[in-house]
């Protein structure tokens, strides 16, 4: 049985980044001097791409508007918000685990990859990984599924070769979208129900869990 090539999520997968995020979205939206829900709201929005958590929670499609509050977030979070942020327990380990095993990884994340890389980095991680794939600044691939359909092609890999780990919905679905099998962790963001609910093909508890959970998805 040949070793998977694992695609990782970051936020909620690798990385806990709900103090950050959270304080961001409130910097932005009281800017806009408009009102902000609770700290467990904001963080229910942690993992599908920030523009549309920003039409949500400004109840609008206006671009413009949007682009603001994706400036105000971001004048917080690139010096201060991306550092308040913190490795699940386990996460190194499991990623060791990975490598010995012959996996090859890589990030994929609706982040834009140069947060994803100065995170990755900050916390000494970027040795486990062969490159972090994201979003741009301006949106283009922060859809998952076009994220991950570039992934595919750039590196030349087969989808029944890869893995997707993710802790939301949006991660197993954008997998479905390419032919990926997935995994859904339960240390992050998302609840077994909606990992079950979008067709994760396994869920799995605790990173120490990852690699029998691994073995249990034949490649």
């Amino acid at each position: 049985m040949r070793s998977p090539v694992l695609l990782f999520d970051l936020d909620g997968t690798i990385t806990d980044p709900q103090i950050g995020i959270v304080r961001c979205m409130r910097y932005a939206l009281e800017r806009l001097a408009r009102a902000c829900p609770p700290d467990k709201v904001l963080a229910s929005f942690i993992g599908p791409p920030l523009r549309g958590t920003f039409s949500s929670l400004l109840e609008t499609s206006d671009k413009e508007l949007i682009e603001k509050a994706m400036a105000l977030y971001r004048q917080r979070f690139a010096d201060q918000g991306i550092y308040e942020n913190q490795v699940y327990d386990g996460i190194p380990e499991m990623l060791e685990t990975a490598h010995q095993a012959g996996s090859v990884s890589f990030i994929a994340t609706s982040k834009p990859a140069v947060y994803a890389e100065r995170i990755i980095k900050h916390f000494g991680l970027d040795g486990h990984f062969a490159k972090i794939y994201g979003s741009e600044l301006d949106g283009r691939l922060e859809n998952k599924a076009d994220l991950l359909a570039f992934l595919l092609v750039r590196e030349r890999i087969p989808a029944g070769a890869a893995i997707m780990v993710g802790d939301r919905a949006a991660d197993i679905l954008a997998a479905k979208a390419n032919g990926i099998r997935s995994i859904g962790v339960l240390w992050g963001y998302g609840s077994e129900a909606e990992l079950t609910g979008a067709g994760a093909d396994k869920l799995c508890l605790t990173p120490a869990e990852l690699g029998s959970c691994l073995s249990q998805i034949p490649i």
